[in-house]
């Protein structure tokens, strides 16, 4: 039975291989372990961040998903970020991550959140047509990079 909740440190190692499975399919990303713990790190000490949702397969983590907290000035106030969807290959088209994300837009509705943004992949029809389906409409916003540390 797949059971939904909040993450915890304990979850780290599982966390952060699910990021190195995302990172790995994603062209814009490369898994790089000791900064994915940085960043698990950052979220799961602070609930004021943001959370960090997981789906579990009795004990073992098969998907995750992550809410971060920012303000928006267009809307007048609590905003998040929705990041890092990712279901294990094996448990794939379960619906597994279309319950996770339910679970977090409940949990961001919960925290007082007015609008959730996310970032996906042009070529991800399926992603999209997940984010589609649970309300999410393509904006006429271009997404766009600054990295201020150069990658060695």
């Amino acid at each position: 039975m797949i059971t939904i909740e909040t993450a915890g440190l304990d979850d780290l190692p599982e966390l952060i291989q699910l990021l190195g499975i995302l990172f790995s399919e994603e062209a814009e990303f490369k898994p790089d372990a000791a900064k994915q713990e940085a960043a698990l790190r950052l979220i799961l000490s602070d609930p004021a961040r943001g959370r960090v949702c997981v789906a579990r397969d009795g004990a073992r983590v098969v998907a995750m998903a992550s809410l971060l907290f920012t303000v928006s000035t267009a809307e007048g106030g609590r905003a998040a970020l929705f990041e890092d969807l990712i279901v294990r290959p094996q448990y794939r088209g379960r619906g597994i991550g279309a319950k996770l994300l339910e679970h977090v837009i409940g949990e961001a509705r919960t925290a007082g959140v007015l609008r959730i943004t996310l970032l996906t992949e042009a070529q991800n029809e399926r992603a999209q047509a997940l984010y589609r389906k649970l309300g999410f409409k393509k904006s006429a916003m271009q997404p766009m990079r600054l990295h201020l540390r150069e990658e060695k």
